[in-house]
Parts: C-alpha cells; sequence; structure tokens
C-alpha cells in the first residue's frame, strides 16, 4: 500500500533542499521521503531536537507501509543548513553578513575569566548592543549594566535555540565550560557541559549558519604528546576530562565543518592570566593568585613544583587572537584548530620577577599532587608557527611586560580599596 501524506503540509516547515536530494538520488519515492520528514517534524516539535538529529532515529521506527527502509537515504544526506534558499518558508532562516552592518554575539559562560573582557572588546569593535552575554548566575552589578545580558543554560537547547532565533545571532562564542582541576572533582558535571552542552552549541550552530568560535587549551595535549615544542598536529591523548572535552570538541567541530559547512573556528589557549577576574579552578592558576598575594600580604605558595614549565598568555593578547581569528578570511584559514602562544615560564621563573619590584615577596611550595600531575602531561611550550603564518598572530606581552601590567592593575585597586 503507498503511503499518502500532504508534500504541501511537509515542505512548510521541513527541508526543501534535502527532499529534493533525496528524491533526485532516484532509489525512493517522494512519498516515502516526505513521510520521513513529516515524522521528524512531528518528533521535533515534542522534543524541540533539530530536524537532522531525528532524521536517522525516525528511519529505524517508519511504519510498515510497505516501503523500503529508509536508513540508507538518511545516512546518505549531504545535508548543509546553508542550503536553505533565501525567501524559502522553512522554519528557520540564518542572518548573513550582508543583512547587518556588525555580527550579532552570543558568548555563553560569559561570566567565566574571559566572558565580560571579551564582550567589552566586541562591544568596542561592533556596538553595545550587537553582544549578548549569557551565563546560568545572576551578574554583578557593572557587568549588568555595561551591555545586554540574558540566562542562557546551555543544557537547555530549547533555550538556547530560542536566543539564537530571537536575537538573530551570526557569532556564537561558547565559553561554558568546567577548567581542568574543577572537573577531576566533578567528572559527571564536567561530562554534562563540557560534551553535552557542546553538542547542543554545534547543532544550533549549524541549523543557523553560526560562525561558532569553541576554546581548546593546552590540556588537549597528553603525557605522550611532544612538549617542547608541541606542534598542532601530533598525538593527543590527555588524561583528564576537561582535555579529553577539548579534544573531542576540536575534532567535532572540524567534523561539523566539513560535513555540514559550519564555520568553525578553535585556539588552544595557554594558561591565561588575567588581573581583573579571580582564579576559577585551573592548573595554571597559581599565576594569578601570586599577583594578589604579593600585594595583599607579601606571602605566596605555590601549589606547582618550581621548576614546571607551562606557556602563558596576558588576557589581552587571548581576547585579540580571540577577535582576529573570528574576522579572519575563511580561505587564509588553513585547519579549524590553532595553537596561540606567546611566553612560556616556571613558578620560580615568574616569582624573581615579581620580586624585582616587590623584594619583600615570600614563595613557598605546598604540592598539590592531583595539579602537578596535569601540569607534568602538558606541554611546556607551543609552536604557533601557523598562527602566525596564516593570519598574522602575534603577541604583545611577554614576562617583564605581563608582571608590570599585572601589579599596576592589581596594586591600583588594592590601594582603592584601603582608602575606601
Amino acid at each position: 500500500m503507498m503511503c499518502s501524506v500532504s508534500w504541501h503540509s511537509a515542505r512548510r516547515a521541513l527541508i526543501r533542499p534535502a527532499y529534493w536530494l533525496l528524491v533526485k538520488a532516484g532509489q525512493y519515492k517522494s512519498s516515502q521521503i516526505t513521510l520521513l520528514f513529516l515524522s521528524s517534524y512531528k518528533i521535533c516539535k515534542i522534543t524541540s531536537m533539530p530536524v537532522v538529529r531525528v532524521l536517522s532515529k525516525v528511519a529505524k521506527l517508519a511504519p510498515g507501509c510497505g516501503c523500503q527502509p529508509l536508513a540508507v537515504a538518511v545516512r546518505n544526506i549531504s545535508f548543509s543548513p546553508r542550503q536553505v534558499t533565501p525567501g524559502s518558508d522553512a522554519s528557520f532562516h540564518s542572518v548573513s553578513f550582508s543583512e547587518t552592518d556588525h555580527p550579532k554575539v552570543l558568548i555563553t559562560g560569559g561570566l567565566g575569566q574571559l566572558g565580560v573582557g571579551l564582550a567589552k572588546l566586541l562591544r568596542k569593535r561592533f556596538g553595545k548592543n550587537n553582544v549578548i552575554l549569557s551565563d546560568i548566575r545572576k551578574p554583578p552589578s557593572n557587568v549588568f549594566h555595561s551591555g545586554p545580558f540574558i540566562y542562557s543554560d546551555i543544557l537547555d537547547y530549547k533555550n538556547l535555540r530560542e536566543i539564537v532565533v530571537n536575537n538573530r545571532i551570526t557569532w556564537l562564542v561558547h565559553y561554558s565550560a568546567l577548567l581542568s582541576a574543577v572537573g577531576e572533582a566533578n567528572v559527571p558535571l564536567a561530562r554534562a557541559v563540557n560534551i553535552t552542552g557542546l553538542h547542543n552549541i554545534l547543532d544550533i550552530a549549524a541549523e543557523h549558519g553560526l560562525r561558532l568560535f569553541v576554546p581548546s587549551t593546552i590540556g588537549a595535549f597528553g603525557p605522550t604528546s611532544p612538549r617542547n615544542p608541541t606542534p598542532d598536529l601530533c598525538v593527543q591523548r590527555p588524561r583528564t576530562i576537561y582535555g579529553v572535552s577539548k579534544v573531542h570538541a576540536e575534532l567535532m567541530g572540524e567534523y561539523y565543518h566539513h560535513r555540514y559547512g559550519l564555520d568553525f573556528r578553535c585556539l588552544r589557549y595557554p594558561g591565561i592570566i588575567s588581573a581583573d577576574s579571580q582564579p576559577g579552578g585551573g592548573t595554571t592558576d597559581y599565576a594569578v593568585q601570586i599577583f594578589h598575594d604579593a600585594v595583599k600580604s607579601s606571602k605566596f605558595e605555590c601549589n606547582l613544583k618550581p621548576d614546571t614549565r607551562l606557556p602563558m598568555m596576558y588576557i589581552d593578547d587571548c581576547l585579540r587572537a580571540t577577535l582576529e581569528v573570528m574576522e579572519a578570511p575563511a580561505e587564509t584559514l588553513s585547519m579549524r584548530t590553532y595553537n596561540i602562544n606567546a611566553m612560556s615560564f616556571t613558578p620560580e621563573e615568574l616569582a624573581v620577577e615579581v620580586q624585582k619590584p616587590l623584594p619583600d615577596l615570600q614563595v613557598t611550595y605546598n604540592i598539590d599532587h592531583m595539579r602537578q600531575a596535569i601540569a607534568d602531561s602538558w606541554p611546556m611550550n607551543f609552536d604557533d608557527t601557523n598562527a602566525r603564518n596564516d593570519w598574522g598572530w602575534k603577541h604583545d606581552y611577554d614576562l617583564p611586560e605581563l608582571v608590570q601590567t599585572m601589579l599596576n592593575f592589581i596594586g591600583s585597586d588594592s590601594r582603592i580599596a584601603q582608602a575606601n
């Protein structure tokens, strides 16, 4: 018995290009394919899952109507959400850069170490209302009044999708993640946030044709990786859930780029040092804490061995690199994931540099064995030749400039606090 459903009702809500792709293949009747799409759409309305994700599930559950199995057809779809024709009546529409003067940016995990600083930089470049910070936490007053802020839970697919659609987002910067030491203390939560949350981000970015930035890390490498220097392409094999999730993000982003045309861009950040945020549970956070302790008490206890060498970067360089790679023309990118680097130092070398202007600083070492094991598996120095050659990356801050900038910033804040 033939399947009898209305093509008009199916095309009104589903993906016309993918439909005709299967029809032209000549292996299946149009009525069979329409039934598959219509069934997928009904499930999508109930579950808020994207159509592409549902197609394969529906294929396996297709009713017994005498049709040939459709699973092969689904697997053979070469589909990109960007194939939707302008002006079509499909259920989503991606805003192209020609339609707006500037990109409309959403930053997830915006209250972490990097989100607020990146929002400030992007708002200067693209306008205050074109950059939306989001998080699951309540923002401090200065952040709330500095520009648009909304609640966003990356594990809530429907909420995230509504934000992208309602605000006509074109760039998505995905900063939501649990860092290395915190992730090891709560692996189930790290797995949910760093992996399941990423899947939601990827699906939404692909569906709506977004330019997606997902940061990676020195933690994406492991003890079998070359450590000094570490190239862009080599054995990775990390041994933390944080590192595993970042390798997963790199590979999934590249897969979505090649499979669906997703404009995915990724930088492997070294340890990031900033004065206007508190340490957040990362293995490299000693390099931030030392400045706060040096100004407040002149005593610092380091949880890594004095000779532990790791690549580092001042936050201004990090944020500028992120903007530069997002603005780089696609044809200049020879890869989708790049190392970036600025300097590499040990706790002992950092302490000596800080003691030059603050000779009273006393440094002791109380080794955290979990963090030390993590640091010993990470690169000692990044090779970022490809980033420098492809899109002109160049850092501004070396160790002396870093120390001077951090002490000026934290020292100024401390004097203001004492005066108050």
